[in-house]
């Protein structure tokens, strides 16, 4: 029976319950330790919007929980993707002083000095991806060999309902080009745990609740208080449990029940052991919504022209699709919403707050 460990925590606390949050989940029996580790965080957005990125508590939580159970060779790999730069989100979300007081090496998969894109091959029959790709999967040479332990939020998700550990391989194991995938998400997320199983001595997630993304996401939603904080060696179980404390039944959720059918990880939460809080009862009562960015994708995807999508998505016109969504997010919802939202929450919520003690 997989186990995901669940705790409740506070600002004033937080830094020692993620300590003991991994230090109960006994993390150093997942992660393989002659082998370097490499945590991969979640910038969605690269504006400082809490519960659309890695928490900078979060980080350096985790960072701290790992030293104390002998995990000390520990990097970071960032991604970009067309609409979020890497370089103004590390910064922006305060990683980049955590990178330093801790003297973790920051690597990036679209440097060619720091990786290099290999065809995988995969071991099993892969659902998606070498339809998507016909020419090869490539992944980062890099990532072959260590361990990754994945930093992603409690939060909606417009395409895949939720997101969370499963769906923070997205950014690190495929190119810029993974928007050919959108209408294949689910099976996509499925297919790259399964490569992560096959390239990866162990796997981890810590999962941060303590500010959740209710609405729209990964980037539009409503930041919304929740005190939780998540972890388990099982990227299937820590997502259902995840999802269902949001509200939802994640076996109603596609990449949660294919893995879960697959045999990747434990998807009913009637399989799945729930150490620490009692979350029996809890339900955020979360609902996706759409905006305009998702309503668009929605109809190109998912709707009447999905069997011509390939001429939006593989030609030119993609750019004008990825500069609508871009100008969309960076240039009317995050200066006349997004922003407001986050001044609001900084003086009004105890994690708003502690976000501003942060070095920037």
């Amino acid at each position: 029976m997989s186990k995901v460990y669940v705790f409740k925590t506070s600002p004033d606390t937080v830094l020692q319950d993620y300590q003991k949050l991994l230090a109960v989940a006994q993390v150093e029996n997942y992660l393989n330790p002659q082998v370097t580790t490499f945590l991969k965080d979640n910038i969605s957005w690269h504006f400082p919007y809490l519960s659309a990125n890695t928490t900078p508590w979060q980080l350096e939580g985790t960072i701290l929980g790992l030293h104390k159970q002998g995990i000390t060779d520990i990097t970071c790999v960032q991604n970009k993707t067309v609409v979020t730069n890497a370089f103004k989100g590390e910064k922006l979300n305060k990683y980049v002083p955590l990178f330093e007081k801790y003297h973790i090496p920051v690597l990036y998969n679209f440097k060619e000095e720091d990786m290099k894109w290999v065809i995988h091959e995969p071991k099993e029959k892969l659902l998606a991806l070498h339809e998507v790709f016909p020419d090869g999967v490539r992944v980062p040479d890099y990532f072959y060999g260590k361990n990754v332990v994945h930093l992603p939020t409690m939060k909606c998700h417009i395409y895949t309902t939720t997101t969370g550990a499963m769906k923070n391989a997205f950014g690190g194991l495929l190119n810029t080009k993974r928007h050919y995938t959108h209408s294949v998400i689910h099976e996509t997320l499925v297919d790259l745990l399964q490569i992560q199983k096959e390239i990866h001595p162990g796997m981890f997630a810590v999962m941060d609740g303590t500010v959740c993304g209710n609405g729209p996401g990964p980037r539009t939603m409503d930041p919304i208080e929740k005190d939780y904080i998540l972890a388990s060696d099982d990227q299937v179980a820590i997502d259902a449990i995840a999802s269902q404390m949001m509200g939802f039944n994640p076996l109603d959720l596609p990449y949660i029940r294919i893995a879960h059918e697959r045999g990747l990880g434990v998807g009913d939460p009637k399989q799945i052991e729930v150490v620490g809080e009692d979350i029996e009862r809890i339900n955020f009562k979360f609902k996706v919504g759409d905006n305009l960015a998702s309503s668009v994708g929605d109809f190109l995807w998912f709707g009447p022209l999905k069997s011509i999508q390939n001429l939006f998505f593989r030609t030119p016109l993609v750019n004008l699709f990825i500069f609508g969504s871009f100008f969309y997010h960076d240039y009317l919802w995050w200066p006349f919403k997004g922003k407001r939202k986050m001044e609001h929450f900084k003086k009004t919520s105890r994690w708003g707050k502690l976000f501003d003690q942060y070095d920037g």
